[in-house]
């Protein structure tokens, strides 16, 4: 249960930050650098994170180990979809984009789900999930139809 709060908690920091960072981009008249301006200071946190938390680091044989661009699409991807969402939530709104972009989460994660993509777990697709999904995506179009 406490896992599911955590996910709700950062449903709303996500939702949170989207807003403040697009308003920053809007008063820079750029959404890029309210993106550069984001992922600097989410660096910085996150470097505080990593002496605060981290006990031992990953020795170099592992770091050797690990796909070269493994090191590097998860930035690309991350900064893709920030920088569009700060481009796009003065446009749109929060609420159409949200749930526009949890529409393309939901039916993403269940197709990469289903083929065990990125080395996840295999989560077939089932008649329950394809009516929860097709539930969802109408209330996604039923939230937008205002």
């Amino acid at each position: 249960m406490i896992l599911m709060f955590l996910s709700f908690v950062a449903g709303i920091a996500l939702a949170t930050q989207a807003s403040l960072n697009a308003h920053l981009g809007q008063l820079l008249t750029n959404s890029l650098l309210a993106t550069f301006i984001a992922f600097i200071s989410s660096a910085f946190f996150t470097i505080i994170g990593v002496l605060v938390y981290m006990r031992e680091f990953p020795s170099l044989e592992t770091v050797k180990a690990v796909p070269s661009y493994l090191w590097f699409t998860g930035g690309i991807l991350s900064a893709f979809a920030l920088a569009t969402f700060y481009y796009l939530i003065p446009k749109i709104g929060i609420l159409p984009l949200l749930t526009f972009s949890l529409a393309g989460q939901l039916l993403f994660s269940v197709v990469s789900g289903h083929f065990g993509w990125f080395d996840l777990p295999v989560s077939t697709i089932t008649l329950n999930k394809t009516l929860g999904v097709a539930a969802m995506l109408l209330a996604i179009y039923l939230i937008n139809k205002g």
